[in-house]
């Protein structure tokens, strides 16, 4: 008897310890294809959109696509800014209305 509870004191913790071992996988969250009604610069919006929504999230920062640097100042020329904006506008939102990740 004196044995059966010493391996069981020995082997009670462990459960304990392999539970502290899982270790955080990263998520890898991937952009929808813009809308086919995007031109190209459009696109290009979306996809920076969406990538500034992934960032703000990261970093806990309140949503807001109107206060970003490259929707402030479109990285295109000035006749395309209104469909830049439009496509970034709608990538911030497909990244915020996507829901979580699978699996959470």
């Amino acid at each position: 008897m004196k044995k059966f509870l010493a391996v069981a004191a020995l082997l009670l913790p462990v459960p304990f310890l392999l539970a502290g071992c899982a270790h955080p996988q990263p998520v890898a969250v991937y952009a929808p294809p813009p809308p086919a009604e995007f031109n190209q610069i459009g696109q290009r919006g979306f996809h920076d959109g969406f990538e500034a929504a992934q960032r703000d999230v990261a970093r806990g920062v309140p949503p807001g696509a109107d206060r970003h640097p490259r929707f402030r100042n479109p990285p295109v020329p000035p006749p395309a800014w209104d469909d830049y904006r439009h496509g970034f506008r709608e990538g911030y939102g497909a990244f915020l209305h996507q829901g979580p990740p699978p699996g959470r």
